[in-house]
């Protein structure tokens, strides 16, 4: 398959390096020069412009023109995806299909999918750059014919067949990863109050050692749990000068408005949340333990004690 992905910053080009390893070819831009550059120097044929890489994708013979373009946005939510909408319009018709692989929120996406000539997938992208050799998890929204069309390199882009799904119509695949990310708070939260109590408590122990010993067979093994051995290995059993201070972007407060719109009671999320804000505050160890987890599975800074 001919794919054209927009966006090449860290996301971007690990769905630029997943599809070309799995033998598909990729047309790439970036407003950065340097990043189409370095996606060139990949194997993907570079465009110098949103019109030039449909111009590609549409001369790619007979069968391409058939079938429709492909393109892969994955620029930063909000006002870059309608930038790029309105740069696509003109070169996109119903046979097309363009996925959103970033965090847009779900109303917005529907509203997208009603206005895009072409069939508009909202796609939930977990994992971060840490899940580079992996693959990503993806959650994925839209008409069941673009997402069978895309499948092939859905496949490639996440862990594999069972490491994506259509969730639903259009903003089914943006809504299930909102709410994830809002799981997401919670459970760093529970980690956090968690070793916060132990570095606080009764004993002196080692976090590292308490986090192996928990992610080898224990109820609560996981990812997150793995993310937290590394990070004590790597700051030490009190974090060090990693600062108790959270960032993020806006889907827990998505998750938690969604919440009170639908009479859903999300106490867990929404203690994580608030904590997050109370985090620009003096602070607690739980807090920078999350602050220290947002680098492990998403490369996010750390900020660090002064």
């Amino acid at each position: 398959m001919q794919l054209g992905v927009i966006g090449l910053g860290r996301m971007g080009r690990i769905v630029v390096d997943r599809s070309l390893e799995a033998g598909h070819d990729v047309v790439a831009f970036d407003l950065s020069a340097e990043a189409t550059a370095a996606a060139a120097e990949a194997g993907a044929d570079p465009a110098d412009s949103v019109a030039d890489l449909c111009d590609r994708l549409a001369a790619d013979g007979e069968d391409q023109r058939d079938d429709g373009k492909r393109i892969w946005l994955m620029v930063p939510a909000g006002e870059a995806v309608d930038a790029t909408l309105d740069d696509l319009e003109p070169h996109l018709d119903a046979d097309d299909v363009v996925v959103d692989g970033g965090n847009s929120h779900f109303e917005a996406s529907l509203r997208r999918a009603e206005a895009t000539d072409a069939a508009y997938l909202d796609c939930g992208t977990s994992g971060g750059p840490a899940s580079a050799e992996a693959g990503f998890s993806l959650m994925v929204g839209g008409p069941e014919w673009a997402y069978e069309a895309m499948t092939p390199v859905l496949d490639a882009v996440a862990t594999g067949p069972d490491g994506h799904d259509r969730m639903g119509e259009s903003g089914a695949g943006h809504y299930v990863k909102m709410v994830h990310n809002g799981v997401e708070y919670a459970l760093m939260q529970a980690y956090g109050e968690g070793f916060e109590l132990l570095h606080e408590g009764r004993f002196d122990l080692d976090m590292e050692s308490v986090a192996r010993t928990w992610n080898n067979g224990a109820v609560i093994r996981s990812w997150l749990l793995e993310l937290c051995e590394k990070a004590f290995r790597e700051e030490g059993s009190d974090l060090g000068d990693v600062a108790d201070h959270v960032a993020g972007g806006s889907t827990g407060t998505w998750t938690v408005q969604e919440a009170l719109e639908q009479e859903v009671p999300v106490p867990l999320i929404y203690d994580a949340l608030a904590e997050r804000f109370d985090s620009r505050n003096e602070g607690r160890f739980s807090r920078r333990l999350a602050n220290r987890l947002r680098y492990g599975f998403g490369r996010h800074e750390v900020q660090r004690r002064e």
